[in-house]
């Protein structure tokens, strides 16, 4: 039967939550082929099984609150009492008691769990051991052979068989976990009249939670019948001394769940040893053998399949990791070149995305989307843009994690059924919490088919009040179900590699701005020192430079006669280079005072500021006619008055300076929030902290746009001394200096022979 899995249907998660938590740690009752006394820590018979009859000689009433030492001699009793200090660690005894008919010989397993001893006996026919040379006969060439194989698939085949060969049971299989608990057999050997296991899922129901963590506390279990009926426990009837049930965690004669016994039976098996396989403390899988007729193993043979479990436990972790291992070295190179180009790129974005292909390699994605902030780029196989911001803003606010992975995006998001050809897997990875800065890996849907041992969903049965009854599974013939809106699952290693790539980045970022605090550091240290050199220089320059233009004079004006034509113009030159060198020096000082002189903030009407300026330049030009334009009042501002009148100054002076028009005008203004939005000199998110933006707009010569970075420069003029007027070159230096120190920045937007516009901010 072939079928597509409806929504409606529950999880593996969801049915592994169904199950009833019974305490089948403390059944009270342990299976007929033994006998189980549970001590005080001073030996004291607390509670027996109802069987001591049968292997005793003795009814449990005649042990009830007796001795251990009525049951076994001295040098026995001795031997527990010194094991019995050391809780669940699982001791081993011959032992020969007599009974009512005659010496009669016992496998002892004894074990403490809080302060309860707990002495199991499981009859047998002599008290010799099985030596060590014997134990090395029978499971040393296995672990020989297990060793030498590193192909996991033929290691658990080999683990199949050598288990097979020590308990010649008919079917021995090995079961593998998924991280929902469902199992699925990777490994058979078989009667060859049996149907084949190999390759069919179980789900998580069949083992539940708490007989896993059984497994993991007791590496093997064994029930030679299944149908054997279980004795019960005879407790010392004694009101005041009631002995609570007995935890047997850890037991080997525990009796069955009916539930456990009925499922097998179902399964025609009559007999099962299971042994656990555990990997990194957690139960990886388990090495399951079913016989189809009762049968016993002696209790030797099976500690011996346990410490071959515990082998191939080893041997597992090593095996598993090895098939891993290329695949990790091969992400693991991939990625340090990868985070090396990532830390000498200038462009972050670029490095990322570029080559298209490694980006997607680091995690074995057919797609990636970067996100800096509002700019997203594709790579691949993916959604498109809007969907990307869309899935983005869902992860916001439902995943707060690094890092976030899932095979099967369209259950957890439907709104991704609509792209489940690209991204039904989603690896994403947040890089920073402060900025929106995430980096998404998508793998495609696969849709699959998984061969169920029985329909999974058969023993969960909804009773008529809502409730929810577990019963053992009836049938085990193949149930094909068609598993969709799913990708390949995410491999550990896989994440561990995008968790090693935000690290990297984050540490390359941390150590860049480390790298750039150092420098700055340094540059606002050497921009100290130069100023003051710049100041201490362009100070002592003055004087020798007053002397020369001072004593050139004299020799004008006194010495003249005595020169000739070419004597005086070269004086005369001498005159003129003093000027425009003391004016030079003076515009060195002034920017050298700038870095050095504290602002005086206050809140300044730039209207009033403005009349100023504006009255000075009129005074200072009476002959000449300045048309300049205010279009609506300015705004209020926090800043340092005499700075920013010197800023207007220097940019209206200069707007009439480099003007050839016979009708010259000059406009002061400021752009608004939506004015600066207009002209794309903001970001819609950040209108909430704009400030204006000023300007001073001329109808002039204009500026070349490669030279619109120059003009900035100190002493960069743009054209010789003799035009327009001449100058030191300095203004715009001093204006961009002042507007730098207010935390603003300074630029031009201009048309040759039409006009320049200035823009400003002082925030």
């Amino acid at each position: 039967m072939t079928r597509a899995m409806s929504q409606s249907e529950m999880t593996s998660t969801q049915k592994t939550n169904l199950i009833h938590h019974e305490p089948i740690h403390i059944p009270s009752s342990i299976q007929p082929h033994g006998v189980l006394l549970a001590l005080s820590h001073q030996l004291e018979i607390l509670q027996v099984s109802n069987n001591t009859q049968n292997f005793l000689g003795k009814q449990p009433h005649d042990l009830l609150g007796q001795p251990l030492s009525t049951l076994l001699d001295t040098e026995q009793v001795k031997a527990i009492e010194q094991f019995a200090q050391h809780e669940s660690s699982v001791h081993f005894f011959k032992l020969s008691i007599q009974t009512s008919k005659g010496e009669q010989y016992f496998d002892g397993i004894a074990h403490r769990i809080e302060s309860t001893v707990i002495l199991e006996l499981e009859p047998t026919d002599s008290v010799n051991q099985v030596s060590f040379l014997s134990f090395q006969a029978l499971v040393g060439e296995a672990i020989a052979k297990m060793r030498q194989t590193s192909n996991l698939p033929d290691f658990l085949d080999l683990v199949a068989s050598e288990v097979q060969k020590i308990t010649d049971f008919d079917r021995v299989m090995v079961y593998q976990f998924d991280q929902t608990g469902a199992g699925t057999v990777v490994s058979e050997i078989k009667r060859k009249d049996l149907s084949p296991y190999l390759g069919l899922h179980y789900p998580a129901t069949d083992i539940p939670e708490q007989a896993r963590e059984l497994y993991k506390r007791c590496l093997l279990r064994f029930i030679p019948d299944l149908k054997a009926q279980p004795i019960e426990l005879v407790s010392v009837e004694n009101p005041k001394t009631h002995f609570p049930p007995v935890d047997l965690s850890l037991s080997v004669l525990r009796s069955v769940h009916p539930c456990c016994v009925e499922y097998h039976q179902n399964m025609g098996v009559a007999a099962i040893l299971v042994i656990a396989l555990i990997k990194e403390q957690t139960l990886w899988g388990l090495i399951s053998c079913h016989h189809q007729t009762p049968k016993h193993i002696a209790y030797e043979v099976r500690k011996m399949c346990e410490f071959l479990g515990q082998i191939v436990s080893l041997e597992l972790e090593h095996k598993v990791n090895q098939s891993e291992f290329d695949s990790k070295v091969k992400l693991q190179a991939l990625q340090a070149d990868f985070i090396e180009s990532i830390s000498q790129a200038d462009n972050f974005r670029e490095a990322l995305v570029s080559p298209e292909p490694r980006l997607l390699d680091v995690v074995n994605a057919q797609g990636a989307a970067v996100c800096l902030d509002n700019d997203i780029t594709l790579v691949g196989v993916t959604p498109d843009i809007e969907q990307v911001r869309a899935l983005i803003e869902w992860a916001d606010t439902s995943h707060g994690d690094n890092l976030f992975s899932t095979d099967s995006l369209p259950k957890l998001y439907p709104e991704a059924i609509t792209f489940k050809n690209t991204a039904s897997g989603l690896l994403l990875l947040r890089i920073s919490k402060v900025r929106r800065y995430y980096i998404l890996w998508f793998r495609p849907e696969v849709i699959q088919t998984v061969n169920w041992a029985g329909q999974p969903n058969e023993p969960i049965q909804l009773d008529a009040d809502g409730s929810v009854t577990l019963g053992p599974r009836a049938s085990f013939e193949l149930w094909q179900e068609t598993v969709r809106l799913t990708s390949l699952p995410w491999k550990s290693y896989e994440l561990d590699s995008a968790i090693a790539l935000r690290n990297a980045i984050v540490g390359i970022v941390l150590s860049k701005a480390d790298e750039l605090a150092k420098i700055n550091q340094e540059l606002e240290r050497s921009n100290r020192e130069l100023a003051s050199f710049a100041f201490a220089a362009s100070h002592d320059l003055k004087e020798p430079l007053r002397g020369i233009y001072n004593y050139s004079n004299v020799l004008l004006e006194d010495y003249a006669p005595l020169l000739d034509e070419d004597g005086i113009e070269y004086l005369q030159t001498v005159v003129s280079l003093s000027i425009r060198m003391e004016t030079l020096i003076n515009s060195l000082l002034r920017l050298s005072q700038l870095g050095q002189a504290e602002l005086h903030l206050q809140a300044t009407d730039l209207n009033e500021l403005l009349h100023r300026v504006i009255n000075v330049l009129r005074a200072s030009r009476s002959q000449a006619h300045l048309d300049i334009r205010i279009g609506r009042p300015l705004p209020t501002v926090e800043c340092d008055p005499v700075l920013v009148s010197e800023v207007f100054t220097n940019l209206i002076v200069n707007a009439f300076k480099y003007n050839d028009k016979p009708d010259q005008w000059v406009e002061i203004g400021y752009l608004d929030t939506d004015e600066q939005l207009e002209k794309g000199l903001l970001q819609l998110q950040q209108q909430s902290s704009a400030h204006p933006v000023f300007y001073v707009q001329d109808n002039g010569i204009g500026i070349p746009e490669h030279h619109h970075q120059n003009i900035f420069r100190l002493f960069k003029r743009l054209h010789s001394q003799e035009k327009y007027g001449g100058g030191a070159g300095a203004g715009l230096a001093i204006s961009k200096k002042i507007v730098e120190r207010h935390g603003g920045q300074i630029w031009v937007e201009s048309t040759l022979s039409v006009g320049s516009v200035f823009y400003f901010t002082l925030k």
